[in-house]
């Protein structure tokens, strides 16, 4: 009869874990990205690495400020530290299941006078004068683990720690992927603070024009007052563009970690070039190039150990304890040393705490199952962001062709009718329409060809790009 408790348990441990088998995530993703047809071609397998996708930019600056990033952003170094904290804890975990155990050594000595009464001095018993006690022992527990306890407590362990290693390389691939896009847009701004102030040029250049017309008797006087307003809003552009400026390269030097440095060690150019070609990639790619995806991934496995360890709780738990000692007494005219050692276990079976163990199973098992859906989430993500990034990368490449062509056109017919109203052949109105048009198509161009990098920086991002995926590809 006493053997029922445990035969119960066994039976119960062995049901939980025949199905402590979590659902397998659905990982299915179709076989090609839907890319417009005409898209840019990629470079050739093994011309570009993704783990440095930021040098094929061939921006010097950009490269420098990457790697400042990556080397002193506080948001990386905190990923770093959490890394670190992991790898201490997996040591932890997996040293529960060795033997434990702590040397401890006591010395005291003792001087007593008796004041009052009868002094005692017999050897062992003695009342008074000096005496000294010293011991030695070392005690050891070890829980043996015939069910494999420790094994899957280890493989919980390098999950977690596989887990946090993953959301440091997203940290990293968010850092730098942040970096580049901060850069590009300081590059933007000042394309459009440098077109602002050839805008407050040529509104000077107009005033100056209509100021003479009239002052010659060949055009109204309210010509230049007309440009005078167009003037004062050209200039507030222009103040407004060399804030944000100033604003985004602050921006950048916090990233790279120099926050104490002036904006002006920023030399943003007022250029851009066309956005590089992103290489090709499948679908499938993402579950090994995506940390993001990877950390999923390794947390749902820590889960399913995690599951199997709370059914193994049912079963009993043995703990062998040794231990050793040693004892020293000395007294006036007495000395006595012994030695010893003891070998002794415990066997502990649940039986009051079963259904305890099985809510929690069942929890264990709840949260198994998230992890499922949060693997399968991230994994929907990951392609959801990569093809929405190359075919918006596409569009924006067209969106660009299309945008200068009628920069250059728009272009030509403000230089023509500039020239018509400096010789009389045409009115104020019509040049300030001809200007106005072509600012505009060159303030949309300018807007395409930053977001056209932009948007093949979330490109980078979204298929891989930023952390070397090759080299634990295999861990």
């Amino acid at each position: 009869m006493r053997s029922a408790p445990i035969a119960l348990a066994t039976l119960a441990a062995l049901s939980l874990t025949a199905c402590a088998t979590a659902r397998k995530a659905d990982v299915r993703l179709p076989g090609a990205y839907e890319t417009p047809v005409g898209a840019a071609p990629a470079p050739p397998p093994g011309a570009l690495k993704l783990d440095t996708w930021w040098t094929v930019y061939g921006d010097a600056e950009l490269n420098g400020l990457v790697e400042q990033a990556l080397a002193r952003n506080p948001d990386i170094r905190t990923a770093r530290a959490r890394l670190a904290e992991a790898k201490a804890q997996r040591v932890e975990a997996v040293l529960k299941y060795l033997p434990q155990g702590d040397a401890t050594y006591l010395s005291r000595r003792t001087h007593s006078d008796q004041i009052g009464g009868a002094r005692v001095i017999v050897p062992g018993f003695s009342n008074s004068g000096a005496s000294v006690d010293q011991s030695a022992n070392f005690n050891v527990s070890w829980e043996v683990d015939p069910f494999g306890r420790g094994f899957f407590a280890g493989a919980a362990a390098n999950a977690e720690v596989a887990e946090v290693r993953y959301a440091y390389e997203a940290a990293r691939a968010g850092i730098a992927a942040q970096t580049a896009d901060a850069w590009f847009q300081a590059k933007g701004l000042a394309i459009q603070l440098a077109d602002a102030q050839e805008t407050a040029r040529i509104e000077q250049d107009l005033y100056d024009v209509a100021t003479k017309r009239a002052q010659i008797g060949i055009a109204a006087t309210s010509d230049a007052d007309r440009v005078a307003g167009d003037l004062a809003q050209a200039k507030a552009q222009v103040e407004g563009l060399t804030a944000q400026l100033q604003v985004e390269k602050r921006a950048i030097l916090i990233l790279a970690g120099r926050v104490v440095e002036p904006t002006a060690n920023i030399d943003a150019p007022a250029h851009v070039d066309p956005p590089p070609a992103v290489p090709v990639s499948l679908p499938s790619e993402l579950l090994q190039r995506r940390p993001d995806v990877r950390q999923a991934q390794e947390a749902l496995r820590s889960q399913k150990n995690q599951k199997i360890l709370d059914a193994l709780a049912i079963f009993p738990s043995y703990n062998f304890t040794p231990g050793l000692g040693w004892q020293k007494v000395k007294q006036t005219g007495y000395s006595s040393t012994s030695q010893s050692w003891t070998l002794g276990g415990t066997l502990t079976q649940p039986v009051l705490s079963i259904p305890r163990l099985l809510a929690e199973w069942k929890a264990q098992d709840a949260r198994t199952e998230q992890a499922v859906t949060a693997y399968e989430k991230s994994v929907q993500t990951a392609f959801q962001e990569a093809e929405g990034a190359l075919v918006n990368l596409e569009a924006d490449r067209r969106r660009v062709a299309l945008l200068a062509d009628g920069e250059a056109r728009a272009h030509r017919a403000y230089t023509a009718s500039r020239l018509g109203y400096e010789r009389g052949l045409t009115d104020l109105t019509t040049t300030l329409q001809a200007e106005q048009s072509w600012r505009s198509v060159r303030t949309q161009l300018t807007s395409a060809e930053v977001q056209a990098l932009r948007r093949s920086v979330q490109a980078y991002k979204a298929i891989g790009g930023g952390w070397p995926a090759e080299t634990y590809a295999a861990k």
